[in-house]
């Protein structure tokens, strides 16, 4: 692995929303802010602020595990990188697992789904994604990754199936197909979503009990708002 170089959080954020936004969780907010989320200005705060909240609406959870102290870099990685990615440990992937979530272990399990399963909804999005891959350009999206550090395991926090599509048509080079975003944090085991035991899972439930009644609409609002009072009182001054 080589750190190619140092990512903002802000950064991420936007890539994963703009791999999220065509969820169900987004249909009432798609047409107002497609723009920003596809052509996103990382240096205007309230934008940032903004990507965040929508994110937040079906991520918030997730990203909220992650340690404070995490870094972003974006990271060039190596065949040998290859065999320590894990994916991320849900719903069906569990039962593709079978104990052992490290993706190349998972590739004989995923095509043999493929071949048994060809009117399952899972292998469907499998085989979509596969015939974009072939055609897509290399680093045309991102995947992320977290980890302690650049030497030990690496978990897929978004882009499992685009990972695992990617395995079917061309194992080999999976590493040359997508930019690469890493979390970094050398408290990262504190995270159920790198490890799954019983410490981490009551820190997140205990963050579940704490975010429980927050309202995101509410809060895609206010940001909203923010947004264009910044952009009115930008466009006032000048």
């Amino acid at each position: 692995m080589r750190k190619v170089r140092r990512v903002s959080e802000d950064e991420v954020i936007s890539e994963f929303l703009k791999s999220e936004f065509y969820q169900p969780e987004f249909d009432r907010y798609r047409e107002q802010f497609r723009e920003i989320v596809t052509h996103p200005n990382l240096s205007n705060p309230a934008e940032n602020e903004l990507r965040r909240a929508l994110l937040y609406r079906r991520r918030g959870r997730m990203w909220r595990e992650l340690p404070v102290d995490t870094e972003w870099w974006q990271v060039e990685l190596r065949t040998s990188d290859l065999p320590r990615i894990r994916v991320f440990p849900r719903n069906h992937w569990r039962k593709l697992a079978n104990g052992n979530f490290y993706l190349t272990e998972m590739v004989d399990h995923i095509r043999a789904r493929v071949g048994s399963h060809p009117s399952d909804t899972f292998v469907a999005k499998l085989r979509s994604l596969s015939d974009e891959l072939a055609s897509a350009p290399e680093h045309d999206s991102s995947v992320l990754l977290i980890g302690l550090d650049e030497e030990g395991p690496l978990t897929i926090i978004e882009g499992n199936h685009r990972m695992a599509a990617a395995s079917l048509v061309s194992p080999q080079d999976i590493h040359l197909r997508f930019q690469f975003l890493c979390g970094f944090s050398p408290r990262m085991i504190e995270c159920c979503w790198y490890q799954t035991d019983l410490s981490t899972l009551w820190r997140y439930a205990r963050n579940f009990v704490a975010y429980l009644f927050e309202d995101p609409d509410l809060a895609i609002e206010q940001a909203s708002q923010t947004r264009l009072s910044s952009d009115t009182g930008v466009g006032l001054s000048s």
